[in-house]
């Protein structure tokens, strides 16, 4: 439908779709009703062919009449009212979408927000931008799973407003209705985030029907900003032993950056106690057994470069026992957050992490990691964190190629007749007399360096020694990606890669001599679109 900007529409179907030129002019997009800026976002619309669609959500407006402003004006400003998303024929069909990772329908992700599990449901909410493919317009997005597997989008969550855009945050069920959100038999689901405006603030939004609609606190802000700079992320939970509500929130000040830590019996009062310097923005804060024994716990505090000390955590002050120590080794991981409230019977502590993978020419950029399960371990080192895909990985198991007590000599290759873009890859290796082990996928070489105890992809290095002369290798492979898991998981190595279109071969080599592959799996993977 084509108009003279200004224009005005009366909404009575699910979608407005709005043609956009990646890269082409920025402007500023009001949408008013009833006098009122209920959206407003920029976006670089297209002023000939569009390079694709982006798509707002107006059932909430239904009936309603919208005038929408557009500064710098347009020509022939033109907006497709629709029940369906232009271009939905080919979602999750794209040649660069990530098959088995979550990414949105439309437009940009980043950190992970808000992940919550409540009856029955994962919910991860995400930094969003709907109208376009780079950064910017800061919603949350969000998406839902009953597995960890398979994702079902929803409308975004919350939306920026007049305090400004919507920056990271996390979620918790309000168990005992602290708050007093609660209004029917449903718990209240209750996140926190950063208002990101002329001011850094910190707010809350709730909902009473599963996650399904959010109001915003009409007292927010919650926590007003404290060191003149862009104080963002909080993470709050309960801790159980004080009977209250943390919140660990990075604290921008110049060249004083830290965490600090506030206590809350509501969520709407907050009160700081302690502060710890020399960490980077999206905190995570969580307790987790050593080897499994529930008598011997230690706190884990986690920041956005993937980086984390262990120690104690009294409910006020977090106390280090060892040297910061990093989790991902890789290129593309950041902002990872652990889910709140996973049921005492599962008892896992699941991350997932902004998976920083760029693609361009395409409707959506980014993704998101696959989900891992934390554990915390003694080795002769100390205690360690250590990372593995989450056993419903397997709910995407097709065909298996397995070998044992497989001796690999240099110009050997045993998965020469495997081929494909979509891999959970399981190998367990003996030194043998080979200077270098490893894999070769669809291009791109996952190398065990024997004698430097190193592994290397691409640019990327981590130490790596044989235990009992054994090293284990886990590769999960998507296009654009491979996340490596060596040795049960003490190094995490996840990588944006990419692969040839017309490369679709794997590889399993030696150089300098043989190994013995103990084990070797190689699982193709399912779609989780299809």
């Amino acid at each position: 439908m084509e108009r003279q900007s200004d224009m005005k529409l009366t909404l009575n179907t699910t979608y407005l779709n709005f043609p956009v030129t990646t890269g082409g002019r920025k402007r500023q997009m009001k949408m008013i009703i009833d006098g009122q800026t209920v959206r407003e976002f920029e976006i670089e619309l297209a002023e000939g062919e569009p390079g694709l669609w982006v798509f707002m959500d107006v059932t909430e407006f239904a009936g309603k009449e919208a005038t929408f402003e557009v500064d710098p004006p347009l020509e022939n400003l033109i907006i497709k009212p629709s029940d369906q998303i232009e271009g939905a024929e080919d979602l999750y069909q794209e040649k660069l979408r990530p098959q088995f990772h979550f990414s949105s329908r439309r437009g940009w992700n980043n950190d992970p927000n808000g992940m919550v599990f409540y009856d029955g449901e994962y919910h991860l909410f995400y930094q969003h931008n709907p109208y376009g493919t780079g950064w910017g317009n800061m919603h949350w997005g969000q998406t839902i799973s009953e597995d960890l597997v398979h994702w079902t989008e929803q409308p975004d969550a919350i939306y920026p407003d007049a305090l400004g855009t919507i920056f990271s945050g996390s979620a918790v069920v309000d168990e005992a209705n602290t708050t007093g959100f609660q209004t029917g038999d449903e718990k209240p689901l209750v996140a926190a985030f950063t208002y990101a405006g002329p001011t850094f603030t910190q707010a809350i939004a709730y909902s009473t029907d599963r996650g399904r609609t959010w109001m915003k606190f009409d007292g927010n802000p919650v926590v007003d900003n404290i060191t003149g700079g862009s104080d963002r992320d909080p993470r709050i939970f309960w801790h159980e032993p004080t009977g209250e509500w943390v919140m660990v929130l990075f604290l921008d000040e110049e060249n004083s950056q830290r965490f600090g830590f506030f206590t809350s019996p509501d969520l709407k009062t907050w009160a700081l106690q302690s502060e710890l310097p020399g960490f980077f923005e999206c905190p995570d804060l969580f307790e987790l057994p050593v080897d499994g024994d529930s008598a011997n716990t230690r706190w884990v505090l986690h920041g956005a470069a993937g980086e984390y000390l262990v120690g104690q955590f009294d409910g006020k002050t977090f106390t280090p026992e060892q040297e910061r120590l990093p989790l991902s080794r890789g290129n593309c991981f950041y902002a990872a957050q652990t889910f709140s409230n996973i049921p005492a019977d599962d008892g896992r502590r699941i991350q997932i992490g902004w998976g920083q993978v760029n693609v361009t020419d395409m409707p959506f950029n980014q993704m998101m990691l696959f989900a891992t399960e934390l554990t915390l371990r003694a080795t002769d080192e100390g205690i360690r964190v250590f990372a593995q895909p989450v056993a419903e990985i397997e709910k995407l198991h097709g065909q298996k190629h397995a070998w044992a007590d497989l001796t690999v000599s240099e110009g050997d290759n045993p998965l020469s007749d495997v081929a494909g873009d979509l891999f959970d890859i399981r190998a367990e290796m003996s030194v043998g007399d080979a200077a270098e082990v490893g894999f070769n996928i669809r291009g791109v070489d996952v190398m065990w360096n024997v004698a430097k105890g190193e592994l290397s992809c691409l640019d990327k290095v981590a130490p790596l020694a044989a235990v009992d002369g054994v090293v284990t290798l886990r590769l999960l492979v998507d296009r654009g990606s491979i996340e490596i898991f060596a040795n049960d998981g003490l190094v995490y190595m996840p990588m944006a890669a990419a692969m040839a279109d017309d490369n679709q071969s794997l590889g399993a080599f030696t150089r300098g001599g043989a190994a013995m592959f103990k084990t070797l799996e190689v699982f193709e993977l399912q779609s989780i679109w299809t």
